[in-house]
């Protein structure tokens, strides 16, 4: 059984590395091996990108503009 990996990136803006680290890590501080930044290995996942808001209901459709 594979164990889950955990991607983080490097948090030295002259860096950025992707660091790949065991899941077992989680709560703890890591070295980065490219260039020895702490990293903190967040508990829980974290979504990569924010879920879009859900625009109002309109009575227009698509690509019509509104008149005045």
């Amino acid at each position: 059984m594979p164990s889950e990996v955990i991607r983080v990136i490097c948090p030295n803006l002259r860096c950025r590395s992707i660091l790949a680290v065991p899941a077992m890590t989680r709560g703890k501080v890591v070295r980065c091996r490219k260039c020895n930044a702490r990293v903190k290995i967040p508990l829980v996942a974290t979504s990569a990108a924010p879920t879009p808001a859900v625009p109002a209901a309109s009575n227009e459709q698509p690509g019509e503009e509104e008149k005045v």
